[in-house]
């Protein structure tokens, strides 16, 4: 595609954002809007490049038809997400953390509220939170999950690594107990290499230790 073409691929993308979108309130459609705009430019690049050969206006149809395509693939991919994020943050203790990046969600649970000290036995409460992701994940099948283990900085790295992926483990077996398919599931332990606070401090090394079940459209 040349340049002179990209100018209307954007073109065509922006006006199927604009038919795909409900402005019902701020952000309440965040990635069903983001959905249909990438499905929209990627529709609208695939149109075009399928038919270079054709006339300039075969091209200019082409790509329209493919931004709307793409747009309403992306959009219904995003409304799912939307969807399944309320539904989750309805669902699920105050103290688990939802959030929606409109690429995948993130359910984020405590290692402290997950295990005791050392062990990878997941709690009874956790339990129960992790059987409400299950039934989430079982009435949304088209995606895949990753579950993240995390730990602070203290003790060895070694032991931390690998404490890390076990209670992956663990998080993943309570997930195929309760239906989830083991083949969209993919244990990972990354130990005390990806902190999201100081662990200098007793509160930062408590935000450290956690488990992220990333949940992906396919």
């Amino acid at each position: 595609m040349t340049l002179k073409k990209f100018p209307l691929v954007l073109a065509a993308a922006s006006l199927t954002l604009v038919a795909a979108c409900d402005p019902t309130g701020p952000n309440a459609n965040q990635n069903t809007q983001q959905g249909a705009l990438i499905g929209a430019l990627g529709g609208a690049a695939v149109g075009a490049l399928t038919n270079n050969d054709g006339t300039i206006r075969e091209r200019n149809q082409a790509a329209l038809i493919g931004a709307a395509l793409g747009a309403g693939v992306g959009a219904g991919v995003g409304n799912s997400l939307d969807r399944q994020a309320e539904e989750l943050r309805r669902a699920l203790r105050q103290d688990v953390g939802v959030s929606n990046n409109g690429n995948n969600l993130v359910v984020v649970l405590s290692q402290d509220l997950l295990f005791a000290t050392n062990s990878t036995a997941v709690s009874g409460v956790s339990q129960n939170e992790l059987r409400i992701v299950a039934n989430s994940l079982n009435n949304y099948p088209n995606t895949t999950v990753n579950v993240i283990g995390h730990t602070d900085s203290t003790g060895a790295a070694e032991f931390n690594q690998d404490l890390s992926q076990r209670r992956a483990q663990a998080v993943s077996s309570v997930l195929v107990g309760g239906g989830v398919s083991p083949g969209r599931i993919r244990s990972i332990g990354a130990g005390e290499n990806q902190p999201i606070a100081s662990n200098q401090t007793a509160s930062g090394r408590q935000a450290n230790r956690r488990v992220e079940i990333i949940i992906t459209p396919n």
